[in-house]
Formats: structure tokens, sequence, C-alpha cells
């Protein structure tokens, strides 16, 4: 059966608001894997716009599933993953003016730098997951570079608006899976999976972990964090 990631970035979000120090981003995660997460996904940006260096530490010692790093590739970044070890590093691009990821990495014109990366973190015993479009020319570059996972980015499934739309993005998305899981690749995905989109993502089949934030956060503010993950946990076991 999948897996569900709960991404808790929204919490540090609404912490960092204020400046203060609630909600817990480490206090969620808790609550989370109390509801039935598989594991907990952050992203530790360059500005640190919600996730601070103190969460990943903390959650580093208390998660008891998995701790999922997104990060950029870069230098920084690299030494602080080798440094606190979470169970993967999901390499995402990142850009200072967006709101959130906007796409996935660009490994096929990168290939060498990404490959750079992926070696110095596995070198450190940290499985890497690359955040990529479901690209078949990206999909080839990503076990070019080595990556041991690559997580499909769901975006543009997720907003397109009209039902022949989501058939195409969904046609994608599962001609990619298809892809890196001949090429041995394990697969993920995320980004803009909700309640009710995330049924016909789930049973496309050779998906091992779906990381979703932002909907289950936002049920999460109206019912109450257990029931939100629990929620999400059911439509994936039975998609």
């Amino acid at each position: 059966m999948a897996r569900l990631g709960v991404n808790i970035d929204h919490v540090a979000t609404i912490r960092q608001a204020r400046g203060g120090v609630e909600p817990d981003p480490v206090a969620a995660a808790a609550i989370a894997e109390l509801a039935g997460a598989d594991g907990i996904t952050i992203h530790l940006r360059e500005d640190r716009r919600h996730i601070q260096d103190r969460d990943l530490r903390l959650l580093r010692e208390t998660v008891k599933t998995r701790l999922n790093l997104e990060m950029a590739a870069t230098r920084e970044m690299i030494a602080i993953a080798l440094s606190v070890k979470p169970n993967i590093c999901t390499l995402v691009p990142e850009k200072r003016q967006e709101l959130t990821t906007e796409g996935g990495l660009d490994v096929r014109l990168n290939v060498q730098t990404i490959a750079e990366a992926v070696e110095q973190l596995q070198e450190g015993e940290i499985p890497v997951s690359l955040f990529i479009d479901p690209d078949p020319d990206q999909i080839k570059a990503a076990d070019k570079a080595g990556a041991d996972y690559v997580e499909i980015h769901t975006g543009s499934f997720a907003e397109a608006k009209e039902w022949k739309s989501q058939e195409q993005e969904l046609i994608k998305i599962e001609n990619a899976v298809k892809l890196a899981v001949k090429l041995g690749l394990g697969v993920n995905a995320g980004h803009g999976l909700n309640y009710i989109n995330i049924k016909k993502v789930a049973a496309i089949g050779g998906i091992a972990e779906y990381n979703i934030g932002h909907s289950i956060i936002s049920r999460a503010v109206l019912v109450g964090l257990d029931r939100a993950v629990r929620e999400m946990v059911e439509l994936i076991k039975y998609a």
C-alpha cells in the first residue's frame, strides 16, 4: 500500500506569521504520525520563510517514521543534510519569489551538477529523490544522475480545470511512473494533491509515497490535524 508523507511546512508558516513559538511543527509531526502518517516532509528553504534549522534538528530527533528533507542542491543545504542525516533528501528547484515550488527540477539540463549533489548525499548514506515533472526525458536524466527515487510533480494535473486536461495530465503521470519503475527508480508523487484529486492519482499504482501538505493543513484548521490525516490515509488506502 502506498505511504502518506505529511508536509508540515504550513504549520511553521503560521508560526512565523507572528514570530512566536506556536503552532509547533514538532508537535504537529507527532500528531500526524499518531494519526497514521508514514512520514514527515519539510522544506528547509534558503530564506527560512517557514521551517527553521532548529525545527529540522528537533524533528530528526523526534520523528518516529521517516523524515524527508526537501532542499535545493546547494553547498549550504548539502552540508546541513549531511550533518542532520534525514531518512531521505528530495532535491527541489527553489526561487526566492515563488509562493511554493512551481515546477520540477530540470535535471536534463543540469545533470552533472545534480549528479554531484546526489553523490555527496549518497556518500553520507542518505537516499536521494529528485522532484521532477512527468516528462520521459527528465525521468531518464534522473536515472543518469544516480537518484534513488523520483518524486513526480503533480501540480499541472491538480491545476487543470477541464476534465480533458486532467485526463491528459493523468496519462503523463502514469507514463512517467511506468518508465521510472522500468528504470528501477522508486516513485513518489506530490504537489497540489487534495481530498478530491488524490483518488485518481492513487488509482494509478506504482507510486510508493504521496507527499501532501497544504490540503491537509488547510483541512486541519477546520476539523483538526488528527482527523485530516486519518481521512487522507483512508483515501489513499482505498483508492
